[in-house]
């Protein structure tokens, strides 16, 4: 996976490439999946979501530009597999996961495998984690109509927000906004497809009851 699938499509980040490589990928995808655990695609979960393919997985850590030092705030837990990643990357991960099922399997899975620089909140992530501002880098694992505003007010003085923004039923584009004073720069990386962002800042569930 990490030679033919991330090295050769551009990923270099040594530390993401390690990251990758230690995460047991087939630990956080269905049992019926397990042997597909490692395929260039995106694989289904419970509840209509989906685990994200390798690639895109690293493609949005590496974007994120992680030293170790930060804490990282990622919304959409999944089924925890970028958790694991992102806790091998950086100091503090907290993950925010809308469905109660997911955030409570997720959480057994990551404390399983674990991964004690995390914790796994229930909760509306489109509005971000104000109590934990200024945060040092966001990453969302699901297309939002635009970046929230939320994300903007919380990300610390030269963090990075790296989001996919677009239709909810169309490519989005993912993008990385990097704040610098009152200033956010942004960086179109490329199209990507995910599922919606949704809450209070994103899409409503009658907007994605088709997905």
């Amino acid at each position: 996976m990490v030679e033919r699938q991330l090295r050769a499509r551009g990923i270099s980040d040594v530390r993401v490439l390690q990251a990758m490589n230690e995460v047991p990928r087939e630990a956080f995808v269905p049992e019926a999946d397990r042997e597909s655990a490692y395929a260039d695609c995106p694989l289904p979960i419970d509840h209509h979501q989906t685990i994200s393919q390798p690639y895109t997985v690293a493609f949005m850590c590496e974007a994120l530009r992680l030293t170790g030092f930060e804490t990282v705030l990622e919304i959409g837990t999944g089924s925890g597999y970028a958790v694991g990643v992102l806790s091998c990357l950086a100091n503090r991960v907290i993950s925010i996961e809308r469905i109660p099922e997911l955030a409570q399997s997720a959480r057994r899975r990551v404390a399983e495998l674990g991964y004690t620089n995390v914790e796994i909140l229930c909760g509306d992530g489109t509005l971000g984690l104000p109590e934990e501002a200024p945060i040092d880098a966001i990453v969302v694992a699901a297309g939002a109509p635009e970046l929230p505003p939320e994300y903007a007010s919380q990300i610390a003085d030269g963090g990075r927000i790296v989001i996919p923004v677009g239709h909810a039923e169309s490519h989005q584009r993912m993008c990385r906004f990097t704040r610098r004073g009152e200033d956010q720069f942004v960086e179109d990386l490329g199209g990507f497809t995910f599922v919606p962002l949704v809450g209070q800042r994103g899409w409503s569930a009658e907007d994605t009851t088709d997905h």
